[in-house]
């Protein structure tokens, strides 16, 4: 190899390692630029790219946590009498013993209650005596003293049964039974005998457990997806291959700042009383998100300031679109601005592509594909309307890995030649990861010489396929562009 070859190949290696950093140091930074760019089918072939389609679709999301099962506080309550007395008898005398609503909890001895009743037993007697007198309104005010008597029973919490029994015995007993007022078990018990009480005293808590709350435990970055209303499902390690249904009631507007989760409620219905308070559970919660715009996950270029899509336009162009995230479900993503459903996307190879898109923006050489090209050309790649046409020949022909002349013939509507046009080459070969092969580039200025023919000198680095760009403009406006595959012989560069 000559003096002047090393030189030539050192120069490229150079410009191609400078550009290559200057990719990285735009990709990175936070002013990130890219540039559409156009792919072979044997470059497609040799970086594994691959398209997905945008899709429009029913989206939901699984969620799975654990939680802790507690009591419905609204299934809870207190027993307490209205009145004081001393306890008796106690009938329910064990914590987390069951009882049922009306059945008998303990004995009470209350001077006023007994006081109570006597005026009850005198009121129906005194009924009883006047009820065939001929005074006017005597009946009916005896019968309004009985309803007044009863009616203050009823207000200090005596069951039903009890003023029913003082009416059919017409006797007052020394104590009264009070009854539980809920089904449920006894959480709480205070009440022994002999114990004096006031209306203050809470006897009993008695929890109902036919239904029963699991806060289950979901991430600040989660929490958004979740709703209430959705449907969860629970298992416990108590029952094992068995799965309770239930739904989320409510999201504690807190969270926590050790574990940076939020409790979230979910309410299930217990008849059998198998999920018991303290219990943990597995929590899966169902998030039904509606139809949404979604793409795969590995479709995303994420450069930590933008999130980047590349759009198939057909024909092998690739145009980057700036998206906008919303929630990622599984393996994708919910597209909420940026594309739209139908449109082919590159799924594979993002970061490849990228890097392609940055040396062409560096580079600031790509032409817009023609109008036209593949079915979903929109925006500036279906605004580039030439107003020259450009032939391209090389000498040699084929072109080789080294020193070759490119011959430009410009030409306008009619045939006629154009001269004063500045034109630009630009010779680019993707990166090859499989064959540890960098991006390379060769770039030139042809010189017009004369009758619409322009020449320039260019050094290719290596043999190979190269995606040949030729910019053509007058006066500062461009006039023409050519965007070409061409072929060099000779070794690939290693």
């Amino acid at each position: 190899m000559n003096h002047n070859s090393s030189q030539s190949r050192f120069r490229a290696v150079s410009l191609t390692l400078g550009l290559m950093f200057l990719a990285a140091t735009v990709a990175y930074g936070s002013d990130s630029q890219l540039a559409p760019i156009r792919i072979t089918p044997e470059r497609r072939q040799l970086i594994g790219l691959k398209f997905a389609t945008v899709m429009r679709k029913d989206v939901s999301d699984r969620l799975e946590t654990t939680g802790s099962i507690e009591a419905d506080e609204r299934l809870q309550g207190y027993v307490q009498t209205r009145f004081a007395g001393w306890i008796e008898q106690v009938f329910a005398n064990t914590t987390y013993q069951y009882v049922h609503r009306g059945q008998p909890l303990f004995t009470i001895y209350s001077p006023d209650l007994m006081s109570t009743e006597s005026e009850y037993l005198l009121a129906i007697e005194a009924r009883k005596r006047v009820k065939d007198s001929a005074v006017a309104g005597v009946t009916d005010d005896a019968s309004s003293l009985v309803d007044s008597a009863a009616e203050r029973l009823k207000l200090w919490g005596v069951s039903p049964r009890e003023i029913a029994r003082l009416e059919r015995e017409r006797t007052v007993r020394r104590a009264v039974e009070i009854d539980s007022p809920m089904s449920g078990y006894i959480v709480e018990r205070n009440a022994l005998p002999n114990m004096y009480v006031q209306p203050d005293t809470r006897l009993f808590t008695i929890t109902d457990l036919s239904k029963v709350w699991i806060y289950a435990a979901v991430f600040q970055n989660e929490i958004g997806k979740v709703r209430p209303g959705d449907p969860a499902t629970v298992s416990v390690d108590s029952y094992p291959g068995q799965n309770f249904d239930g739904r989320v009631d409510f999201i504690q507007p807190q969270i926590d700042p050790m574990t940076r989760t939020a409790k979230v409620r979910c309410e299930f219905n217990n008849p059998k009383g198998q999920l018991l308070p303290g219990m943990f559970a597995h929590v899966a919660l169902d998030l039904p998100m509606g139809e949404q715009t979604v793409i795969p996950d590995t479709a995303v270029l994420r450069t930590g300031t933008h999130n980047v899509a590349f759009i198939d336009r057909g024909d092998g162009y690739l145009t980057p679109a700036e998206i906008e995230l919303g929630q990622h479900v599984g393996n994708e993503f919910i597209v909420l601005k940026g594309l739209a459903p139908g449109q082919q996307i590159v799924s594979s190879a993002n970061f490849l592509i990228d890097s392609e898109s940055q040396l062409q923006a560096a580079a600031g050489a790509f032409v817009p594909p023609p109008p036209g090209v593949g079915a979903n050309a929109v925006g500036p790649a279906a605004e580039a309307i030439p107003q020259a046409s450009i032939e391209f020949s090389s000498d040699p022909n084929p072109m080789v890995r080294g020193h070759n002349k490119v011959i430009l013939t410009l030409r306008d509507s009619k045939g006629a030649p154009i001269t004063g046009v500045q034109v630009t080459v630009s010779f680019y070969m993707a990166a090859m990861p499989a064959m540890g092969m960098a991006a390379m580039r060769a770039q030139g200025t042809a010189v017009d010489q004369g009758n619409g023919t322009y020449s320039a000198n260019i050094e290719l680095p290596s043999g190979g396929t190269w995606s040949l760009t030729i910019n053509a403009s007058k006066q500062g406006q461009p006039i023409a562009t050519k965007q070409i595959d061409v072929s060099a012989s000779g070794s690939m560069a290693m």
